[in-house]
């Protein structure tokens, strides 16, 4: 029979309080987001319902639903995912597979790490500068495109640094092999890198529905307005990219800080469904990471 020694039960005391920290510090970032969930449900509850969802706001937004603001977060977010997700994704490619280490790579990369650490006033500044006044996106007026492709700006350092971590995360040696039987450059990446790294690129894409759909300053200076109504024709969206639109974060902010009258579970329960709407597509965005994951030989 072995009999633990002092310096053994020392060491399993020492064992159990790093654990017992580790999972306090883990229980630490989980309770506050629980705390803000259930305390933001909790008092938008009164208000929350389906046809609090799939009806157009009345008497100046203080009553009625959140349909046109629920309408347009989807436009614009989804609009910049589109225009941002394929450019930051080659740029990444490019980055990772075929530039050399040179100082003008180096000089985009730490341009690429700068730009992701800009405040979102600053983008939305610079969103009202270049599309709306001199690109002149819609003859100089606010609209959906505008402030698509200013998030798209924001958003496309994060696309680029998280696709080139999903690159390198590929093996070397699944290059070489390609190489060595003759495959091109463009037929390794796109036969073997692409499809092994593809769990990673969308999940970096996904989530920047998170951020995308929160924001308030840039699409508030180039494209979102606090009142403009939408035909609610079942589950036909529409909305001109030239036209301005409302969108859930604008319509909170709005509600909390100008607007009279409104009930008070009236700004929960927008905030509880623009958190609501993120948690989906981050858990959306978990399940593809994993099914494609699953798919890995190695």
């Amino acid at each position: 029979m072995f009999t633990a020694t002092p310096q053994v039960r020392r060491k399993a005391r020492t064992e159990a309080a790093a654990r017992t920290f580790f999972a306090l510090m883990a229980a630490a970032m989980v309770v506050p987001l629980l705390a803000i969930v259930g305390y933001v449900v909790y008092r938008g509850w009164p208000v929350l319902s389906w046809t609090f969802l799939t009806t157009n706001p009345t008497h100046g937004g203080t009553q009625g639903g959140i349909w046109s603001a629920l309408v347009g977060t989807i436009y614009v977010v989804f609009l910049s995912l589109a225009i941002s997700a394929p450019i930051g994704v080659l740029a990444a490619v490019y980055l990772n597979e075929y530039a050399k280490d040179t100082w003008f790579t180096r000089v985009v990369n730490l341009a690429v790490v700068n730009l992701a650490g800009v405040p979102s006033i600053v983008h939305g500044l610079f969103g009202v500068g270049a599309f709306v006044y001199f690109l002149n996106v819609n003859g100089g007026k606010k609209s959906i495109l505008a402030a698509a492709l200013t998030l798209a700006v924001m958003t496309l350092p994060v696309i680029v640094a998280s696709t080139k971590e999903a690159l390198a995360s590929v093996p070397v040696a699944f290059r070489e092999a390609c190489w060595n039987v003759g495959a091109t450059r463009w037929q390794t990446i796109r036969r073997i890198v692409l499809p092994n790294s593809i769990s990673g690129i969308l999940t970096g894409v996904i989530l920047q529905v998170s951020r995308t759909a929160g924001e308030t300053a840039p699409v508030m200076l180039t494209g979102v307005t606090t009142w403009k109504m939408i035909e609610q024709t079942g589950l036909f969206l529409y909305h001109p990219i030239t036209d301005q639109c409302m969108a859930l974060s604008m319509h909170l902010y709005y509600i909390q800080t100008q607007a009279s009258g409104a009930p008070k579970a009236l700004p929960f329960a927008i905030a509880a469904v623009l958190i609501g709407a993120v948690l989906v597509v981050n858990a959306a965005s978990i399940a593809v990471r994993v099914a494609l994951r699953s798919r890995r030989k190695w």
